[in-house]
């Protein structure tokens, strides 16, 4: 008994070994030095971008860069971007509540360009209100020059319920109540007109 308990354990310990050899234990390797770069590029862009100062942005652009925003409106060039940032973004963007986050590191492609995505929070200033809008963007970089840069940006927030939509629909819900009320007050009105311009019934005769 002790025999056979003894190759058994000799058997299974072989086995562990060669299952080692064929499948090594994963080990922590190196980060590549691009995420570092890319996390000091959003860093930067991002400060610029809180401080609203647009010629600090533009120079971490391609200058091809093609932006999409929010309203569907797209920027195209340094130029693209610094006229829509001095026609809308300077008067409607705050500040990040929070930050472009990426959901996990950038995805590489042939080591010169990459895509990310995630997430942010923005704090808006439109049509006299104050709105925080959780968007979701996608984010694509490439690497000229030794420089990474952002060469396409589009950022969007759920079209379905967004602080814009849900103060548009609380306004129409408004309107409609205050428009039912002023029927109804009005139609008594009306009615009350009419009863005291019918003429008073003659009295009947015995």
């Amino acid at each position: 008994m002790k025999r056979r308990f003894f190759a058994v354990t000799v058997l299974l310990t072989m086995l562990a070994a060669l299952s080692a050899q064929i499948n090594p234990p994963a080990t922590n390797a190196p980060e590549d030095p691009a995420h570092r770069e890319l996390r000091i590029l959003r860093t930067n862009v991002v400060d610029a971008i809180n401080k609203g100062d647009v010629e600090s942005v533009l120079p971490h652009l391609h200058t091809n860069v093609v932006i999409t925003w929010q309203n569907n409106e797209v920027c195209r060039g340094h130029q693209g971007v610094r006229e829509f940032f001095h026609r809308m973004g300077k008067h409607a963007f705050r500040a990040y509540k929070i930050p472009p986050t990426p959901d996990e590191l950038t995805i590489p492609h042939g080591g010169d360009t990459g895509v990310v995505f995630g997430n942010s929070v923005g704090q808006y200033t439109l049509f006299g209100r104050e709105f925080e809008f959780q968007n979701r963007w996608t984010a694509v970089v490439v690497k000229e020059n030794g420089r990474w840069q952002l060469a396409g940006y589009h950022v969007s927030l759920n079209a379905l319920n967004n602080p814009l939509l849900n103060a548009a629909k609380k306004s129409l819900f408004m309107v409609g109540g205050i428009g039912t009320a002023i029927g109804l007050i009005l139609g008594i009105l009306i009615g009350k007109s009419i009863q005291g311009r019918r003429p008073a019934t003659p009295a009947r005769v015995p």
